[in-house]
């Protein structure tokens, strides 16, 4: 399963209503890491399917999560687990890393 891309309506629903932990990806369009790292975080989401959901949302387009989560910095990666933060990392990272960072985390 691929990420999938939330709102800030969306948000929410999809931390709460998930039965694995959430990895979120906050980023942004002019973030030159978010589109480096884009593609690790693309395969580690392929490859711990049903482990892990990953989820990403645009800062710009939705201001009030990355605002509530006091995201400041791109990227950020935020993993939740029952509806809360469970660990946060700030910058990219290879996909190794990032799978690594997952299963120490999640």
């Amino acid at each position: 399963m691929a990420a999938i891309d939330v709102t800030d309506d969306e948000f929410d629903g999809v931390i709460a209503d998930s039965d694995v932990p959430v990895v979120v990806d906050f980023w942004a369009e002019w973030c030159g890491p978010c589109k480096q790292m884009s593609p690790h975080l693309e395969a580690v989401a392929e490859e711990m399917a049903g482990k892990v959901k990953v989820a990403k949302i645009n800062v710009d387009e939705n201001p009030m999560t990355g605002s509530k989560y006091g995201v400041r910095g791109m990227p950020t990666l935020m993993i939740f687990k029952d509806g809360k933060v469970a660990a946060t990392h700030l910058g990219a990272m290879s996909k190794q890393a990032i799978a690594d960072w997952i299963k120490q985390s999640a």
